[in-house]
């Protein structure tokens, strides 16, 4: 904006001026005082300016080829898989970082360099003041922001327009892909299944089997599967619950020999939205999940009495090995966790 202090060229002059001049002389008339201004190649189409654009372009390639393999990654890495000994959820957030990474440094490297070796080096100093704008200041700010996108030789430059585009596009619908890739690809048997299985035994966080005798009556423990990852699976935290001699417990229909004396195993998953219950009333035989309160009833096998859960905790088949240790049956006869569509409910 114009103080005031530099006089105004007039109409006619205005007009004369190129688009350049009238970049200088709005930027003294609002105080801004170009101290230094030097093109990186005065001459263009050299060698070096050639060069500074191959490595500006291989950049922005590189933000393509970091935002197809996110997409493809995305897609074809399963959200479950074994890898050896390993769980792949270990993976899968690691190689789609990685990604993402490649991507943000191959689009933020490019933009430095762009400026740092193809833009004119300047220098400004600028005077701030206050004041509404005139046809004038509004003329000559137009013109430097043109000026500004002709400076950096978009036009010209064509390597440099086309890999900005390629990048910037694929960046853009990178942005968008886990959206829509949600949207479009839905589970398969991911959530039908988890690590428990016939003979599989039942274990404390460090490893230890359980057996019958370990447990006081109104006591609760959390259990995971004797497997290679299946500790850290998110869907296998089980409750294995030692019922008092004094209550009695009814079970669902066709679940009547899952638990295995006055041991029942439930699933620790709430069937609302996830969330770990594992806080056990030993006077009410309740299970409260901290998140929205819900409440199942263990002698009920888990069913909810109050709060959001609409679906009873899923229970675990467990028997007792030669050894005396507990075992599953068999894997959950139902997804564990919240609903979604498409799933058979009990």
């Amino acid at each position: 904006m114009n103080d005031g202090s530099a006089s105004e060229p007039t109409p006619e002059e205005l007009e004369a001026m190129s688009r350049e001049e009238k970049m200088l002389s709005g930027s003294e008339a609002d105080g801004v005082h170009i101290v230094h201004r030097r093109e990186r190649f005065p001459v263009p189409g050299t060698r070096a300016e050639k060069r500074a654009e191959r490595q500006v372009a291989s950049l922005f390639l590189l933000t393509f080829v970091g935002a197809i393999a996110f997409m493809v990654c995305y897609i074809v890495v399963p959200w479950r898989f074994k890898l050896g000994d390993n769980n792949g959820y270990k993976w899968f957030t690691p190689v789609l970082g990685i990604c993402l990474g490649v991507t943000l440094l191959g689009i933020g490297c490019g933009a430095v360099l762009w400026a740092k070796k193809l833009m004119p080096e300047e220098e400004v100093v600028q005077e701030r003041h206050d004041g509404p704008s005139t046809e004038y200041d509004r003329q000559t700010t137009g013109a430097t922001i043109v000026q500004g996108v002709v400076d950096t030789g978009i036009g010209r430059r064509k390597l440099l327009t086309r890999s900005l585009g390629l990048g910037a596009g694929a960046f853009g619908l990178m942005a968008l892909f886990p959206i829509i890739g949600g949207l479009i690809r839905k589970p398969r048997g991911e959530l039908d299944s988890t690590a428990w299985a016939k003979g599989v035994r039942l274990v404390q966080l460090d490893g230890t089997p359980v057996r019958p005798g370990d447990m006081e009556p109104g006591s609760l423990a959390t259990v995971f599967p004797n497997t290679p990852g299946g500790k850290t699976a998110s869907d296998t935290p089980t409750m294995l619950i030692r019922l008092r001699p004094d209550v009695k417990f009814v079970p669902r229909k066709g679940q009547e020999g899952f638990r295995w004396g006055d041991y029942v195993a439930l699933s620790k998953i709430c069937t609302h939205l996830g969330c770990p219950v594992s806080l056990y009333e030993q006077q009410t035989n309740r299970i409260l999940c901290p998140c929205h309160q819900s409440q199942f009833d263990v002698l009920q096998d888990g069913k909810p009495v109050f709060g959001p859960a609409t679906r009873p905790l899923p229970q675990l088949p467990i028997t007792v090995d030669n050894e005396g240790y507990f075992i599953a049956r068999s894997d959950y006869i139902e997804p564990v966790g919240p609903a979604f569509w498409e799933r058979k409910n009990p």
